[in-house]
């Protein structure tokens, strides 16, 4: 929760019997709506059901047919999105709406540039700076780099800032986490709850139930288009209840977890094998193989080159260095079309920019990739006709859309469309690039059950995914990224949202601790480690090996279970002193977030029978090293 609410909240923001419709589609059908000053409003509902379109109404993007709105017990009725920021409004775009060719800095203070007198580019510069650090992101999203050349998570971080540049009273934001991992949809939520304390006004439009109950006071939801449930309390609401509100029947599992047991199509040979991949500037050396019938997920903070990785496997990007094996045969793809012709499909992660043709109709845009590989005189629309009637039925796509603009649909309806276009081409290796982006939890689900499905039938599936939840539901391996490498490849049932993100942390998140191991390592000698315990298994999230390093029988990335270790006594007792054993002297403490949540142990590892430095030396270099910053950007609250 953002925080308490006072006894007498003043409305910020006012909708009553708002009704929106675009040609024969009524998208609004009399919503109500009341937003408080100093709050976080969670405005959900399935994709379709007219969140943005409400949103867009706010924000001045849309006029309403009918219906009023009113802004601190004042009607008004906006123009354009120009006239709702004079007012106090700005809103957070799902599918940002950025100037590719223009800075970072002027893209932040796009609004400015239609103000009366000159910019002070130096007093812009120092304020962007400053948001930047609210998130972490100083040094990682240089200001005066062109926008075209960032991922859709540092895009979306900028239209973000650019919203928060304005100093408005409403903010409304837009499925704004929707490309997040979790460090970084935690670093938002320290910035809402700090706008929430100012006494801002915060509408959260998310499909993350987990992001819901955080962060949220009060929640809104829309149906088809009519309100369903207005302003209940968060805390008065179980996310069954939600689910039932939003999508109007029972989910159970939406990740429909398979057995432990692997499918009778899995197993065999390899459908890709990658060794050492290095595409520059972002992927440095990255080792993994996927197998026939197997879901393995890709995972890592932005940044870390999981996109820029698929990519060059489908011809996107230019391959610097490594092999790549495709069903046994070396692949090197210079296009994507010889990704297409060798059995690729692939799912981009911002789909308005990579996975759609704007101005084709949804019949054009789902059989765009079959256009690619046919050969015979026409189209050949019809050979796909029955198939893909019938696989439009299992997304609950209607037949009608067809002939529609591709950009008349939801954002969760374009992205099922993109997934039939591939399905209908039945390759043999499926790269999902965030297939659920911007996507509700009915919709969710029907695409994973789809995916598993894939996968039983024997396709090798590759999943690039910052929800880390997801990754652990859906995949059975995981490989995480960061920095370009590989960092560690282990199972699903064996890891949880937390360890993932602490894999994830050691090169670009958790910086601190790293420069901490090797202080320790060249000063003492030995290994310095960041492990976690948990039941039987040790998690290593980084090393570091100085002169005369002993075996402790566990390295960066490795998952060992406890009894393998050769630190037993130290693991199990966990003094805070010395600890001497035949491998040598260990000494370990603990380590903490900023919200005071366990993030493991630091330790050092001396060989045996060398002088032991003073231990209050060593604990005093541990607890004074990465207190300040490491936990915060290693790892983002709990629960997440």
């Amino acid at each position: 929760m953002s925080s308490p609410q006072t006894t007498e909240s003043t409305t910020a923001l006012e909708a009553r019997e708002v009704w929106k419709a675009f040609e024969r589609t009524q998208a609004l059908s009399g919503v109500t709506f009341a937003l408080n000053a100093g709050e976080v409003h969670a405005l959900v509902g399935a994709n379709g059901a007219g969140k943005s379109t409400f949103s867009r109404i706010v924000s001045g993007h849309l006029m309403a047919d009918r219906g009023e709105i009113r802004l601190f017990d004042q009607t008004v009725r906006f123009l354009s999105a120009r006239d709702a920021i004079r007012a106090g409004i700005t809103m957070v775009m799902q599918e940002t709406s950025l100037a590719p060719d223009l800075s970072v800095l002027e893209n932040i203070y796009l609004p400015e540039f239609g103000s009366a007198g000159r910019l002070s580019w130096g007093g812009l510069a120092k304020r962007a700076e400053e948001l930047l650090g609210q998130f972490g992101q100083g040094g990682h999203l240089p200001l005066n780099r062109p926008l075209r050349d960032l991922s859709a998570s540092q895009r979306q971080m900028v239209e973000i800032l650019k919203a928060l540049a304005l100093d408005a009273k409403v903010i409304i934001f837009d499925e704004p986490t929707a490309s997040f991992s979790p460090n970084e949809v935690d670093r938002l939520f320290d910035v809402m709850r700090l706008l929430v304390q100012r006494g801002k006004a915060l509408v959260f439009v998310s499909h993350r139930l987990e992001e819901i109950f955080e962060i949220t006071d009060r929640i809104t939801v829309f149906r088809e288009g009519r309100t369903v449930a207005c302003a209940a309390p968060t805390a008065s609401m179980r996310p069954a209840d939600l689910v039932r509100l939003m999508v109007g029947r029972e989910i159970a599992d939406i990740y429909a977890r398979r057995s432990a047991d692997p499918g009778a199509s899995a197993g065999g040979p390899p459908v890709l094998e990658v060794e050492h991949l290095a595409a520059e500037p972002r992927v440095k050396d990255v080792s993994f193989s996927v197998g026939r019938g197997e879901i393995l997920g890709l995972a890592g903070l932005v940044g870390a080159g999981r996109s820029e990785c698929v990519e060059a496997l489908f011809g996107l990007r230019r391959i610097e260095r490594g092999r790549i094996s495709l069903r046994g045969q070396p692949f090197r793809p210079r296009v994507p079309i010889d990704a297409v012709r060798a059995g690729i499909g692939f799912i981009p992660e911002d789909r308005r920019r990579q996975g759609l043709v704007q101005d084709f109709t949804v019949r054009e845009n789902l059989l765009l990739a079959h256009l690619g590989r046919h050969r015979g005189l026409g189209l050949g629309y019809e050979q796909h006709r029955a198939e893909m009637e019938a696989l439009l039925d299992e997304l609950g796509l209607a037949q009608r859309i067809l002939d529609d603009g591709i950009l008349t649909l939801s954002g969760g309806m374009q992205q099922k469309v993109v997934l039939a276009r591939w399905i209908l081409m039945k390759p043999k290796l499926l790269i999902l690039d965030e297939p659920t982006r911007g996507v509700d939890i009915g919709t969710r689900s029907t695409i994973y059950a789809i995916i598993r499905r894939l996968a039983k039938a024997g396709m090798a599936v590759l999943l690039v995914s910052s929800d880390f939840e997801e990754v652990i539901g859906i995949c059975d391996r995981i490989v995480v990224l960061s920095d370009g490498a590989d960092v560690t490849n282990i199972p699903a049932d064996l890891v949880d949202v937390e360890k993932l993100a602490m894999f994830a942390a050691p090169r670009s998140s958790a910086e601190a601790t790293h420069v901490l191991l090797e202080a320790l390592a060249q000063r003492f000698g030995g290994i310095a480690y960041w492990i976690f315990l948990e039941g039987d298994r040790l998690y290593c999230f980084d090393a570091v090996a100085g002169l005369d390093a002993p075996e402790v029988g566990f390295s960066r990335g490795a998952f060992p279970e406890i009894g393998e270790a050769h630190i037993p006594l130290a693991l199990a007792q966990r003094t805070g002193d010395f600890v001497c054993e035949p491998t040598g002297a260990s000494i370990l403490l603990p380590l903490r977030g900023h919200r005071g949540h366990d993030l493991g142990l630091i330790g050092l590892t001396l060989r045996a029978g060398l002088e032991l430095p003073n231990p209050e030396l060593v604990r005093g270099m541990i607890l004074d090293g990465p207190g300040a910053t490491m936990p915060q950007q290693a790892f983002g609250g709990g629960g997440r």
